[in-house]
């Protein structure tokens, strides 16, 4: 008898950990799951239920926040549902649902609410009452507290060097709700933050934030999360780093700049001997068509013009004629710079004595433009040929 006493105190016992009835206002009395949680976004059902089960269809069945009876989630009054007070917030969220799998519905005093798409807005308290226009039933309600959850990221974890062997680890972690916790530890103890700071985002989600500073030969762990859920961790191995040299970063930096101006002045250099060779060839190489001679030699020498045409097939070793133009061959001069018969070539017409003039057109880059020792007015004659040869002035 006194293990069956027992058995019964125990049932009892849980009975009065999963559900609440109110106090009894007439016949009905309703009983409720005081403590529901449910995932952002999904669908849960809030317990509620008459005891003794009788039908509920012909009673008046309503589901309010707190302090908004008039303007309740759900009403349910001469067997249909009044939509014309319900919260905007909740249209088309809120049915009737089944408290288990063997309800048997509104019919069997089931009155639960079944909310769908949860939001972080729907945490807090909800009240089921449920009332009889039967002066001997009366009334009856209960509360049942709904907590929306969201898992967050895992945490994030990052490192920095200080001096004396030191690291400030930080961690961080978004996306939750409710308020998360937060623990560091290593492989010995749990660990005190300097700091931990927690903001919200604009959909109500929560993002937390800790650092502390660890010796850097160490294995560090963070780890987040909220009540009744699997919390996520990171961990990270923490090895001797090489302590940077008092001022290597200022040295390295005054590297950098020096390295950065001597590429300037390089570039620079650059830039100006290729500006000065182009102005070189711009001054000094004059156009074929311009006069080496001043104009009044020109005057006085042109009474003796005449026209020479050099001879398209030269047996001159040291020059050559290519589309009307004399070049000098690709070769070395036995008589170097010097102007001799090495370098004459012959032409027509001929002549012995006298004086002559003859124009020559001289190319851009012909080293002979603008020369200091060239000398007008004086002629070289060459006897390499019997027939002749052409005279090159000096």
């Amino acid at each position: 008898m006194g293990a069956l006493m027992m058995h019964v105190w125990l049932a009892a016992a849980l009975g009065v950990s999963l559900c609440t009835a109110a106090p009894v206002s007439g016949g009905l009395q309703v009983f409720v799951t005081t403590h529901v949680s449910v995932q952002r976004g999904h669908t849960t059902t809030l317990p509620c239920w008459l005891n003794p089960p009788q039908s509920a269809e012909g009673l008046e069945v309503r589901w309010f926040r707190p302090d908004h009876f008039e303007s309740p989630i759900m009403f349910y009054r001469e067997e249909r549902f009044q939509d014309s007070s319900q919260q905007a917030s909740y249209m088309g969220r809120v049915s009737f649902g089944l408290k288990d799998a063997a309800s048997g519905g509104l019919t069997a005093g089931d009155l639960s609410l079944r909310l769908q798409n949860a939001t972080i807005e729907d945490a807090g308290d909800y009240t089921c009452y449920v009332s009889s226009d039967l002066s001997d039933q009366g009334y009856d309600r209960a509360s049942v507290s709904l907590t929306v959850t969201e898992m967050g990221t895992s945490p994030l974890l990052s490192a920095e060097w200080k001096e004396d062997h030191m690291v400030n680890m930080s961690c961080e972690s978004e996306g939750w709700y409710p308020e998360p916790s937060l623990r560091w530890s290593d492989q010995k103890q749990v660990l005190t933050p300097e700091s931990l700071k927690y903001s919200k985002d604009s959909s109500g989600l929560l993002f937390v934030h800790s650092w502390l500073l660890v010796s850097s030969s160490t294995e560090v762990s963070c780890t987040v999360g909220i009540s009744n859920k699997e919390p996520k961790e990171a961990r990270v191995r923490l090895e001797n780093h090489p302590q940077p040299e008092s001022g290597s970063s200022a040295a390295g930096w005054v590297a950098f700049a020096l390295l950065l101006i001597a590429m300037l002045v390089l570039l620079g250099v650059l830039y100006y001997k290729k500006r000065e060779k182009k102005d070189k060839s711009g001054n000094v190489h004059t156009d074929e068509n311009h006069a080496l001679l001043p104009k009044e030699v020109l005057s006085t020498a042109s009474k003796f013009y005449v026209n020479v045409t050099l001879d398209k097939n030269p047996t001159n070793q040291y020059l050559r004629i290519k589309n009307g133009i004399l070049r000098d061959a690709q070769c070395d001069f036995p008589d170097g710079e010097k102007v001799t018969c090495l370098t004459a070539i012959k032409g027509t017409p001929g002549f012995s004595s006298g004086q002559h003039y003859w124009e020559v057109s001289l190319g851009k880059k012909d080293p002979i433009v603008g020369s200091q020792n060239v000398l007008v007015g004086r002629s070289y004659k060459c006897n390499c040929h019997p027939s002749g040869c052409f005279s090159k002035y000096i």
